[in-house]
């Protein structure tokens, strides 16, 4: 029996055009996760991972799309090759199937150090940005999504002795969020 082409995508906040990832290929059933690659907790590569059986090929666009942590990627790749599915990277024009050689895992791990490399050196110039910005002044942070009378009610409300999770909900908004307008004062 042939074994199924499952697609993964994922697409984060800065490439946000899924169908350019696996464009041109044939693929049984394609899984799409939204969002960062800093940790490999994704709701749609876990349910690809339940889904894919022994003889499959899990078709991705390149590797950091998988991971951008050369240790998550790893681990991701043996766990997979090791239930007999091949892991087929389009961009780098590698397959691992979990008999590679010790040249195939020592370029999944070159590459997979370049992954990590590059969203190091990102990260790296994106703080710089911030950092030039706030001192010409032109960077003041995320705009605050409560207006002032907002917080006040979200105060009183909590003061009274509503639930937090209630008042976070009712705000449209995270616990976390509201216990860090709690602990500014007013």
């Amino acid at each position: 029996m042939i074994g199924h082409t499952v697609g993964y995508i994922r697409e984060s906040c800065f490439d946000q055009n899924p169908s350019r990832q696996l464009e041109g290929l044939t693929l049984d059933r394609v899984f799409i996760d939204k969002a960062s690659g800093k940790d490999t907790r994704h709701p749609e590569l876990e349910n690809l991972k339940q889904f894919i059986r022994d003889g499959d090929t899990v078709v991705i666009h390149n590797m950091d799309r998988l991971a951008y942590n050369l240790d998550d990627l790893r681990q991701i790749v043996r766990s997979l090759t090791g239930k007999g599915i091949k892991i087929q990277f389009v961009k780098e024009n590698l397959t691992f199937s979990g008999e590679d050689s010790p040249l195939a895992n020592l370029l999944l791990s070159v590459m997979g150090a370049f992954a990590e490399l590059e969203r190091s050196l990102i990260r790296e110039r994106q703080l710089e940005g911030i950092a030039l910005a706030k001192q010409r002044g032109a960077y003041l942070g995320r705009i605050r999504s409560l207006s002032d009378a907002d917080i006040s009610e979200m105060r009183r409300r909590v003061t009274a002795g509503e639930q937090k999770a209630q008042v976070a909900r009712d705000f449209s908004i995270s616990r976390k969020t509201l216990y860090k307008y709690l602990r500014k004062e007013q």
